[in-house]
């Protein structure tokens, strides 16, 4: 599949969440607003929120949190005026671990009771690796970043488990080297790579056909790199078989106001208030 955003790279969070909203577009969302932060998301009843809380604290690469949302679906500091059941293009809706739906607007599961949790994507550090000249494929292509289940088990926390899951980049060693220093500075939005050149030591037995997304081409002389990925909480939603929880459609993501670049200060002052009411 391809797809072209070329036309929202400049465009303000404000405004591609107004448009969202609207329902004028469905496209993913890497390279939008170039230079913010994006978020993929998770909603759940409270029954279930502080144990999914437990787990992204558990497993902080794959599951950074960057705000809980709570009493209505509108976020705090991290987007102004942000609603996280209508600003987001595609959601999924999962019913006893299996997903049931997908749609433009899930404001009408949200309850009393219901939590929001934000948390970190990759979408944001390819902004870094590009100033550095680093081709990003599935951008070149046009085409959705390639996610894959991986043999790296989670830690559990109640009801949730499951594995790793990880996005893929290919590169040149060199360039795969590079990638692994500038994105380590990157910790809430999954930080440095856990593999460079190495599937098979994931579990992963075909490179082209992932379980999220499309797959790109990789050239002679590059190595595919994996990070982890914010649609981790999707396999242990599977696995945990609870009777709603909302998600984004992976590459379909919240638009924060938050700049990439000043991204950890701002978790460094907001993170104790991170905690289910």
């Amino acid at each position: 599949m391809e797809y072209d955003i070329s036309k929202y790279k400049d465009m303000s969070p404000h405004e591609i969440r107004l448009r969202i909203r609207r329902n004028e577009f469905n496209l993913p969302t890497s390279g939008m607003c170039l230079g913010y932060v994006q978020a993929n998301l998770v909603i759940l009843p409270r029954r279930y929120a502080v144990d999914f809380l437990e787990y992204a604290r558990k497993n902080p690469f794959p599951c950074p949190v960057l705000e809980v949302i709570q009493g209505s679906p509108k976020t705090h500091g991290i987007a102004e005026d942000g609603d996280i059941t209508t600003d987001i293009s595609e959601y999924y809706v999962y019913r006893n671990g299996k997903r049931c739906e997908i749609l433009s607007d899930v404001s009408q599961f949200w309850q009393d009771d219901s939590v929001g949790f934000l948390l970190g994507c990759s979408f944001s550090f390819e902004e870094a690796l590009l100033k550095a000249g680093i081709e990003i494929r599935h951008l070149t292509q046009k085409r959705i970043v390639p996610m894959f289940k991986t043999n790296i088990a989670t830690v559990p926390a109640g009801p949730f488990s499951g594995p790793m899951v990880c996005t893929m980049r290919p590169m040149t060693p060199e360039n795969a080297k590079k990638a692994c220093e500038i994105t380590k500075a990157y910790p809430n939005v999954h930080g440095a790579p856990v593999n460079i050149g190495e599937p098979e030591k994931l579990g992963i037995k075909d490179i082209m056909h992932p379980d999220w997304g499309d797959g790109v081409d990789i050239y002679p002389g590059e190595v595919p790199v994996f990070w982890p990925c914010g649609v981790t909480p999707q396999a242990a939603i599977e696995n945990a078989r609870l009777p709603l929880v909302i998600t984004h459609s992976p590459s379909h993501m919240f638009i924060t106001d938050i700049k990439n670049t000043e991204l950890n200060a701002y978790i460094d002052r907001v993170k104790a208030d991170f905690k289910v009411l």
